[in-house]
């Protein structure tokens, strides 16, 4: 049994090392489409500032008066105010997710939650061969992490049959 944990361990800490060595990779083509979505929300909450200025009014004025405008207004004064929550919201993710470094990229996984974007990297992705120090920084985490995790599980495993077993033999 325990050569058939080492080789099961060893196989999913392989395959653990594999995934997470294509997470720099997968970061900064989610990071590329990031800054597309921020450039084009950038110029939709400009143009509508500018609007809102040329009427002499702030945004939020120009949101209050654009929701008393019917149910039309209404429905645009809310579907903008989220275009501007999302653009802050993504920008601020861009900003700070551009100034860590790779490997720290990958202890912030929650900033790159953003389903519409993330969706879009993952099929768009084509894993290659890590070659980054990075990479296979990630990769040697992964193996650790992965061989280890699966070790523990089939560990915890037979623990239960050698206990099951013990108590077969108790009663018998």
């Amino acid at each position: 049994m325990t050569m058939i944990t080492r080789l099961v361990s060893l196989l999913g800490g392989a395959g653990a090392g594999v995934g997470l060595s294509q997470f720099p990779a997968y970061a900064q083509a989610y990071l590329q489409r990031l800054g597309g979505h921020v450039d084009a929300l950038r110029r939709t909450v400009a143009e509508f500032d500018a609007d809102a200025a040329s009427l002499g009014l702030e945004r939020n004025a120009a949101l209050v008066q654009l929701a008393q405008g019917g149910d039309m207004g209404a429905a645009r004064a809310e579907t903008m105010a989220a275009t501007i929550d999302r653009y802050g919201r993504l920008s601020s993710d861009l900003r700070e997710l551009s100034a860590m470094a790779p490997v720290e990229r990958a202890l912030h996984l929650g900033r790159f939650a953003e389903s519409e974007i993330a969706s879009a990297t993952l099929q768009a992705f084509e894993p290659a061969v890590p070659v980054s120090l990075d990479a296979m920084m990630l990769a040697a985490v992964g193996v650790l992490l992965g061989g280890g995790l699966i070790w523990g599980l089939m560990a915890g495993v037979r623990r239960l049959f050698a206990r099951s077993a013990r108590r077969r033999d108790r009663l018998a």
